[in-house]
Formats: structure tokens, sequence, C-alpha cells
């Protein structure tokens, strides 16, 4: 059996000492991946820099840093090798910097966009072509000064990386990842359940970050059909997975 895991969190970069991150920590990937471990069984395990890693030195690691890089990464990965499980805890940045402006260059784009307009009112078109204007502006500086006394960042939506894995392997079994915050046991299954039907999932693991912790972490293994199993803890939760593939990949 051969299985891909993605664990941590990526980092999107707004400069050369500046990003966007999450507080994933990757120790859930972790337990996945000493779960799934033995003779019999290749991992290769896509994480990153600051996440926790699985100590054991014959599972093959791959660093990444942000999304486009996960992006790559994963195409190669799949593109070279036959998958019987993918399991994609690592939680993604939903957007990516596009650029920076100083607030003296976001008032000279804004105050050229209202002369062009002079008289008129601006339509929505109008203001989402003045946003892609501010969007394409370069950023050269290594280091954004400081000297600024507001700084604005465009960001621009990443593409879902979890609809690139059944793309190119549709047979594979794919156990995608949905956190929530504080919300009920029925709108978590709907999201998942939703989920699995966009990005063509076999599995979704649900959680609530209220009901995440150092030793608690309460989640629930939700199949295509709606069935679903539950864990307390990351251990838990690690078998449940192992064991719905080790089912899935023998009918």
């Amino acid at each position: 059996m051969r299985i891909l895991i993605t664990a941590g969190g990526t980092s999107e970069k707004i400069d050369d000492v500046r990003s966007i991150t999450n507080h994933s920590s990757g120790r859930l990937g972790v337990a996945i991946a000493n779960a799934f471990y033995e003779k019999t069984t290749t991992i290769d395990y896509v994480t990153t820099n600051s996440a926790q890693k699985p100590s054991n030195t014959n599972i093959n690691l791959h660093l990444i840093s942000d999304t486009k890089n996960l992006s790559a990464t994963l195409e190669s990965l799949l593109s070279q090798n036959h998958y019987d499980a993918v399991i994609h805890s690592m939680a993604v940045s939903d957007f990516t910097p596009a650029t920076s402006l100083s607030e003296e260059q976001l008032l000279t784009v804004l105050n050229r966009l209202l002369k062009n307009y002079q008289g008129n009112s601006l339509n929505m078109t109008d203001l989402k072509n003045g946003i892609r204007e501010l969007e394409e502006l370069p950023v050269t500086e290594k280091k954004i000064s400081s000297e600024t006394d507001h700084l604005f960042l465009i960001l621009k939506k990443n593409p879902k990386i979890i609809q690139l894995i059944k793309q190119l392997q549709p047979e594979t079994i794919l156990v995608g990842f949905k956190l929530l915050v504080d919300v009920s046991f029925n709108e978590l299954y709907t999201v998942a359940m939703n989920s699995i039907k966009k990005n063509q999932a076999d599995f979704i693991l649900a959680n609530d970050l209220t009901k995440v912790g150092e030793k608690q972490h309460l989640g629930y293994l939700i199949a295509q059909d709606g069935s679903y199993t539950t864990g307390t803890t990351k251990q838990e939760i690690a078998e449940l997975i192992k064991a719905a593939i080790v089912t899935a990949s023998k009918q």
C-alpha cells in the first residue's frame, strides 16, 4: 500500500520577512502517519518546516512552504506514483497576497480612478477593475517599509488544492478535512457532506476548533453515504481513518 499524507499549514509570503499563516501544528498528521506505518506501506508525507513531523526515518518527507509550492509538489507526486489513498489534512490558505500598498500608493490609484469618473457614479464593474489595477502593481521591496501609517494588502483567492487530487488520480481513496469554529453538529455535518460532493472525496474528517485541544480532539469521519464514526483523540481519529481506508481498498 502507498499512502500520501499532507499535514501542517501553508504560509503565504507578504515580503521576505513577513507572511500570512495559520495555527495548524501537524500533530494529527503525525498521528495518522504513525497509524499507517508498517513495513509493507510506503508513506509520502508533505508538510512544512514549522509543523511537527513523524520521527520514523522511513517515511518520505516532502517540505513545502506556500499553496503554489504545495500544488506543484502534489502534482509531481500524483503524476509519478500510484496512491491507494490520499489523506489531505493540511490547512491550506484560502487567500494569498497579490500585492501590498502604502497609504500613499492606495490614495494615488483611488484618486486617479475617481478623476476618470468625475460627475458619474462608479458601478461594480468599475470598482472591480480598480481592484485589479491595484492587484497588478508590482512588489519590488524585499522588506516592506514601516514608514507608512497604514499598510494595505490585496489578497487573491487560491485554487482549491483538494480538487487537484481526484483530477490526477480518480481511483484513489480521498480523505479530506473540514474545520469550522463553534457550530452545531448539524451545520458541521452539512458542510462536510457538501465538501464530499464538491471535491469528490470518499471521506471527510469534520471537526470544530472549539473541541480540539492538546489531549482532546473530537472528530467525525463522514463517508459518502452519510454514515459517520466518531473519534475523541488524535490517535482514535488516525485509527478510524486507517480502518476506513483499509476497508474501502478491499471493496
